[in-house]
């Protein structure tokens, strides 16, 4: 509903749960100004209702009691053109006077349309401390340290002496009757696999540094979608939606290569039983993301080229998705568990970010790599 409010606005009121709502919210309307905020929003940003609403959220006429940094107008625009919900992982908002004192206060930023209103958007702002700035991407950083320190056990005292029992299992399947060669030639199939296991794990010990110079990551893409359509995905449709006018990443091109074919690897996987299974490749610009601000950059490195794999597949198991880069933590039977906690550690190795979106019908990889 709607009601008048200053200067003859029309106020929005989404409805009786709006207030009650635990976290900070605001619609803006097609213009930019806010058409409604709750009552966590007027206490989180310490402004009132009645002087904000009917003005832009960062125009001049609030520049004086709240600047937002990064600006989230192009992330506002994108959520009007696409219609989709959009996400921004760390946004300052500068309450206050500067003159005065201010002080700073952060949160990510959840954009959505809002349905009731038309070209209107919904932000959801989920504030920060400084112990959940970078949640999820420590919890990758601390997969990727795991790794390596399994990595370094395992093949230091499994593949050794693995070496002997398969050995042996050769020499006595050579006189053995026929039921007892079957039996050693499973335990030779075993010592195989465990070995192809323990070399996927060995290169997590590889701590020498990506080589990083100028990708194209079009060529990168294309590479993986070439292999895949005549290799395990000839009956899945993979479509490529790039932007053409994406500049160079900064980046690894092999170590690229190599995450991007295990996404998309997995994601062929998870459609064997999905009716009509699709792949999409995509990539675009969005200069409003970056890593959150640390000792060493104190404004967050610009992330702004975005590679996303998505599929139609079942999505991820709940039990698992919060765990999904974790080592040894696998969806599918027989899984290893190994290829996203490596994929994890590449990507946390290049300075980037890596996030994973999943439902029942869509689940999208996003990987956020610098500029060239």
């Amino acid at each position: 509903m709607t009601r008048r409010g200053p200067a003859g606005f029309d106020e929005v009121r989404p409805g009786p749960g709006w207030d009650a709502l635990p976290l900070p919210a605001l619609v803006l309307d097609g213009q930019g100004r806010v058409a409604a905020m709750n009552d966590a929003a007027e206490i989180w940003l310490n402004l009132s209702r009645t002087s904000t609403v009917g003005k832009p959220l960062e125009g001049d006429e609030m520049a004086a009691r709240l600047r937002v940094r990064p600006s989230l107008s192009p992330l506002i625009c994108r959520v009007m053109r696409s219609d989709e919900a959009l996400y921004h992982p760390d946004v300052r908002f500068e309450i206050g006077d500067r003159a005065g004192g201010h002080q700073d206060r952060r949160a990510a930023v959840h954009a959505g349309p809002a349905g009731q209103v038309g070209g209107a958007v919904t932000l959801l702002l989920v504030p920060l401390d400084e112990a959940g700035l970078q949640t999820q991407n420590r919890a990758v950083r601390t997969a990727a340290r795991s790794a390596i320190g399994m990595a370094e056990m395992l093949a230091h005292e499994i593949k050794n002496p693995l070496a002997g029992i398969r050995g042996a299992a050769q020499l006595i399947g050579m006189n053995a009757s026929p039921d007892d060669r079957e039996m050693a030639e499973m335990i030779v199939s075993e010592s195989k696999r465990i070995v192809s296991l323990l070399e996927q794990v060995e290169r997590f010990g590889d701590t020498s540094a990506p080589n990083l110079r100028a990708v194209n990551v079009h060529d990168v893409l294309e590479k993986v979608r070439r292999s895949a359509v005549v290799g395990f995905a000839k009956k899945i449709s993979v479509v490529a939606e790039y932007d053409p006018s994406l500049p160079d990443a900064l980046a690894d091109a092999d170590q690229l290569t190599q995450v991007c074919l295990n996404l998309v690897k997995n994601a062929a996987e998870a459609l064997k039983d999905t009716d009509h299974p699709a792949i999409r490749l995509r990539s675009f610009y969005d200069h409003t993301l970056r890593l959150p601000p640390d000792e060493d950059d104190p404004a967050g490195r610009p992330l702004p080229l975005q590679i996303e794999i998505e599929d139609n597949g079942p999505g991820l198991p709940p039990a698992i998705a919060d765990q999904i880069f974790e080592p040894f933590v696998s969806g599918r039977e027989n899984g290893t568990g190994l290829g996203l906690a490596l994929v994890s550690k590449i990507i946390t190795d290049h300075g980037a970010l890596i996030r994973v979106d999943s439902r029942p019908g869509r689940t999208v990889f996003r990987i956020s790599l610098p500029k060239a």
